[in-house]
């Protein structure tokens, strides 16, 4: 697992700054992770994506080694419309645009929402294993409350000092014990960034920004009518909670008028699960039209 003729950089954005590996030639392609973790989740695709694209791979806004935005009131500062903002001044930086947007976990709610504020910007989108967040909070029932306990645990006041004691019991031995040896080389960065207080803040912060300020965007665009204009493949895990709770091609449909998708015989996190399969289809979907 590697980021082989990767360059490592901290990028101003404007609002914060960016640890970010970018890499590779051809067509942009922007990838975001999730919840827990840092940019280091594609280190097992990222070489191979960058014989066909131009790849960047940053750490969203107060994860990982990328610095946190002052807290607001409304939460705004952690929403997925600012981490939207960082992806546009981002990829400008590296003077792009235009581009493909290959996202997972909590960095595809900021990938949809970069499609929605930002429409000129993303040229095809794929999202994992995920569903919007205002479908989750409308659609959360007593098995999201015990699967998914940590999205109403996060937003509470004082989380912070309940997680501290040991962020790697809660972070990863409580919910992905099982699968920790997936994460490989990877795990150590996850980690190291999870005991920093700061980051511990930033990931409560972004659940306190799902929970009011993005679920009310959704809602806003849903009222409307707005929908993704781009082309979107939507990928999700055949043994995860998606493919138990919901029917996660339909939910999208309502999004997009041009959505396609499949799930992978894995759990929650494709990329490191299946880097092979997820792999193919991603360079399956994004190289058409290029």
């Amino acid at each position: 697992m590697s980021f082989e003729g990767f360059q490592l950089s901290q990028v101003d954005v404007g609002e914060v700054t960016l640890r970010v590996r970018h890499g590779g030639s051809g067509p942009p392609m922007l990838l975001l992770h999730g919840y827990p973790e840092t940019h280091m989740m594609w280190a097992g695709i990222a070489s191979d994506l960058a014989k066909d694209f131009t790849v960047v791979a940053p750490d969203l806004r107060g994860y990982g080694k990328s610095t946190a935005p002052a807290d607001s009131g409304d939460h705004e500062t952690y929403s997925k419309r600012a981490m939207a903002r960082d992806a546009i001044a981002l990829m400008k930086h590296f003077g792009f645009v235009s581009f493909d947007v290959a996202s997972h976990d909590r960095g595809a709610r900021v990938g949809y929402r970069l499609a929605l504020d930002h429409p000129e910007a993303v040229r095809r989108l794929t999202v994992m294993d995920v569903i919007p967040t205002g479908e989750v909070w409308a659609r959360a029932d007593y098995r999201f409350a015990l699967g998914y306990w940590h999205w109403s645990f996060l937003v509470q006041a004082n989380a912070e000092a309940l997680i501290q004691p040991d962020p790697e019991l809660f972070f990863f031995h409580a919910q992905f014990r099982s699968i920790l040896k997936t994460f490989g080389t990877a795990y150590a960065d996850y980690l190291a960034c999870a005991r920093d207080p700061s980051v511990i803040h930033a990931m409560c912060e972004d659940y306190r920004a799902g929970a009011t300020y993005d679920r009310l965007l959704d809602e806003a665009d849903r009222a409307a009518g707005r929908t993704i204009a781009c082309p979107v493949q939507v990928l999700w895990g055949a043994r995860g909670a998606l493919a138990a709770w919901y029917d996660t091609l339909a939910i999208w449909k309502e999004w997009a008028p041009d959505v396609r998708g499949q799930s992978l015989d894995c759990g929650h996190f494709l990329p490191e699960e299946k880097p092979a399969e997820t792999l193919a289809l991603l360079r399956r979907f994004h190289a058409e039209g290029v």
